[in-house]
């Protein structure tokens, strides 16, 4: 059997970046694995194009902060959905993962993240690893990152994904109601999935001077809250828009 010279490229760029390893600051560079031809030339050119016209079109949609967008534009995101719905990835919409839930619309992502107000080097605690496209994000951003995921497949999933493109968050199966107490406290906190009401043990593990970023409300929809802790027993709180998230629910499955 004849091997394209473009193969033979491809096998190269495969087998160089799957012998490195780095912590949750990720390389440069994607990597990109058994899509299609159009993604993979994407691979081979180091350049996601698709990535970048995303964060062009979310900049236009109002989204101001450059290291966000920098962070989306280095981002394979079709890694992170089911390979029947890659033609999908870039669209700035919503798309269904395992366990009935959902990797978020890039804006909404985009969106949540500008609201952190994120600095490199800072402690951020997530509520709901899901596909673990909101993780990579925050680690291309020089967070120190810790995620919690209460589905026992979406945490594996989502370690598989992260760690094979070079992210290396700290991750953990378990109730994200509960937080991570022995990891405490955290500048940032973002909430992935919406509680009716602001869970009081994610509240004492936001350090004085930090903010909580999460859709509070109910089925029918949820106000996108800023939530910062002021004092020892003082928080102030701002609402930023209308979003309809899945429910955030208690325990493991």
């Amino acid at each position: 059997m004849r091997t394209s010279r473009r193969e033979i490229l491809l096998l190269f760029f495969v087998m160089f970046y799957g012998t490195l390893t780095v912590t949750c600051i990720p390389q440069t560079e994607n990597k990109q694995k058994e899509k299609t031809d159009t993604l993979m030339a994407d691979s081979a050119q180091n350049k996601n194009e698709k990535a970048e016209e995303l964060a062009k079109d979310l900049k236009r949609k109002g989204i101001r902060d450059e290291r966000v967008l920098a962070a989306i534009a280095k981002i394979p995101r079709e890694q992170f959905v089911d390979k029947s719905l890659i033609e999908y990835a870039y669209l700035d919409r919503p798309l269904p993962i395992e366990e009935g839930q959902t990797i978020s619309q890039p804006y909404t992502v985009a969106f949540q993240t500008e609201l952190l107000q994120l600095k490199p080097g800072e402690k951020v605690l997530e509520i709901g690893t899901g596909s673990g496209y909101q993780a990579a994000v925050l680690c291309e951003m020089g967070a120190e990152v810790y995620s919690i995921e209460r589905y026992e497949e979406l945490y594996l999933t989502a370690k598989e994904t992260l760690h094979r493109l070079g992210y290396h968050p700290h991750l953990f199966f378990g109730d994200g109601y509960e937080g991570l107490p022995e990891e405490a406290p955290f500048d940032k906190i973002l909430i992935t999935a919406a509680p009716e009401v602001i869970p009081e043990k994610l509240k004492e593990q936001l350090s004085i001077g930090g903010r909580m970023v999460l859709p509070l409300g109910g089925r029918h929809g949820q106000k996108m809250t800023v939530v910062r802790r002021t004092g020892e027993d003082r928080y102030s709180q701002t609402t930023h828009g209308d979003f309809i998230f899945v429910p955030m629910q208690k325990g493991t499955e």
